[in-house]
């Protein structure tokens, strides 16, 4: 902090210091692909990573059963036995992780075509709006569609991340593929 409690950054100026340098995405994926238990998952798992969190998603088997057996109590029921058979696993191997890569990491598992988390980060990401999009969020919330400015945006972001998934995808792929060039250039 600088004087009178101000977050100063370079050369003396107001703002936001630098995030530090983030490890590659293939990093963090081959070392949780060496240090998560190989018997977890029926599959690799679903490991999604951003600046500030690594989500780890595997998807675990439900028994075939007889018709009479409800498969969403059989679900709930294998979902909250592994939670707690891996939690004192999870909690350390997401300790080293965050020590690591510096992030924190998320848990959850899939099943029949559901996920469950047992974990999630929600990070706060501020904005500065004009008039005219601040009323689209008060529109949301006076309607009763969010309970504030900042439930309503999320709902924004999630409407649009919805409906524009093939473009996003695009977006996201082509990251991946500057990301690929920088680590493979001149050091």
């Amino acid at each position: 902090m600088g004087p009178h409690g101000h977050n100063w950054g370079p050369a003396g100026k107001r703002g936001r210091m630098p995030e530090p340098p983030q490890a590659p995405a293939a990093e963090v994926t081959g070392w949780l692909a060496g240090r998560l238990p190989e018997d977890w998952f029926t599959d690799e798992p679903d490991i999604t990573i951003d600046r500030d969190e690594i989500t780890i998603i595997g998807t675990i088997s439900l028994p075939e059963s007889a018709d009479d057996v409800d498969r969403a109590q059989m679900l709930e029921g294998r979902v909250t036995r592994f939670r707690e058979e891996t939690r004192p696993t999870r909690m350390r191997i997401a300790q080293e992780t965050e020590a690591k890569f510096g992030r924190k990491v998320s848990w959850g598992v899939a099943a029949d075509d559901r996920v469950a988390m047992f974990t999630t980060l929600a990070v706060p990401a501020m904005t500065r709006l004009r008039q005219p999009e601040r009323q689209v969020l008060d529109t949301l919330v006076d309607s009763g569609v969010a309970r504030s400015r900042a439930e309503a945006l999320a709902w924004c972001v999630r409407l649009v991340g919805e409906h524009e998934s093939d473009w996003i995808a695009s977006l996201r792929s082509a990251l991946d593929d500057l990301e690929k060039a920088r680590t493979q250039g001149p050091s």
